[in-house]
């Protein structure tokens, strides 16, 4: 142990690449249990090299795990669920974890989340949000306040649940707000306290999605619409109210795509980010 811990005092002080000036592509304490696993004979030196100079992991014909991104992003790489079999998650949840990374799987369907809680007994899976995390360390706030995750009606929740899972499993505090459309908009403003308490409020709706609209017009906080897939036939699958978030009345609204939860998540905690972390 304190052999290793001098080599990384060596390459630190020489500025050895991954020790570069614009930061670690391995932290310390990642790098420390690589070299640990050299010398329990779990990773070869060769592979040992290839991450420390490539920054990502090769999951021979599945994937090239991308171990840099959580330090040039803040949050490691997710996993995107559909169409990749539960074998080929499993493999690359093990590459996260072995290097100290959190692994977080999205549009995970029943029968692979089975297969992931049996290979990882400690994952936690959001059933209705379908997702999958396994956390390589305990949770730690990174926000400077909380998101507020605002649902218009009860069968946008499996994507507001996408967007608060992920957010928690990238170090943000959530606070969910249900079934507030505009229908009965006086729903939403008996809770408009909440709004202003939010420091980042994502606003999920469906329909002719005018939720997002509302909450940029009453209070002074980042919003960020997701449009969701819910409607009849005019709809178009979330087309209707994705024009319709774009054509927002409020300024400043912010939009991702259909049934986007995930990537409302993403942008909701760049903006929620303390600047130290």
């Amino acid at each position: 142990m304190a052999r290793h811990r001098a080599v990384i005092d060596v390459l630190c002080a020489c500025r050895i690449p991954p020790f570069v000036e614009h930061g670690p592509i391995v932290e310390r304490d990642e790098l420390l249990r690589l070299l640990e696993q050299v010398a329990r004979g779990g990773t070869s030196p060769e592979a040992a090299v290839r991450a420390l100079a490539d920054g990502y992991a090769d999951v021979p014909g599945v994937a090239r795990v991308d171990l840099d991104r959580v330090h040039r992003r803040g949050i490691p790489e997710v996993v995107f669920g559909e169409r990749k079999s539960a074998a080929q998650v499993e493999s690359i949840f093990r590459h996260l974890l072995e290097h100290g990374q959190d692994a977080l799987v999205t549009r995970l369907d029943d029968d692979k989340a089975r297969a992931l809680k049996a290979a990882f007994p400690q994952g936690e899976h959001n059933a209705l949000g379908r997702t999958f995390l396994c956390r390589a360390r305990p949770f730690r706030d990174v926000g400077r306040g909380h998101v507020l995750v605002v649902c218009a009606g009860t069968s946008d929740l499996p994507v507001a649940e996408e967007a608060a899972a992920t957010l928690d499993a990238m170090g943000h505090r959530v606070q969910r707000l249900v079934d507030v459309g505009v229908a009965g908009v006086h729903r939403l403003m008996a809770e408009r306290a909440r709004l202003d308490d939010a420091e980042v409020i994502i606003a999920v709706a469906g329909m002719e999605a005018a939720l997002p609209s509302v909450i940029g017009g009453l209070c002074a906080r980042p919003v960020i619409g997701v449009p969701t897939s819910v409607g009849y036939g005019a709809a178009f699958g979330g087309v209707a109210a994705l024009l319709a978030m774009l054509n927002a009345c409020s300024s400043g609204v912010t939009v991702v795509n259909i049934d986007n939860g995930f990537g409302a998540a993403f942008a909701a905690a760049l903006y929620n980010r303390r600047k130290e972390d």
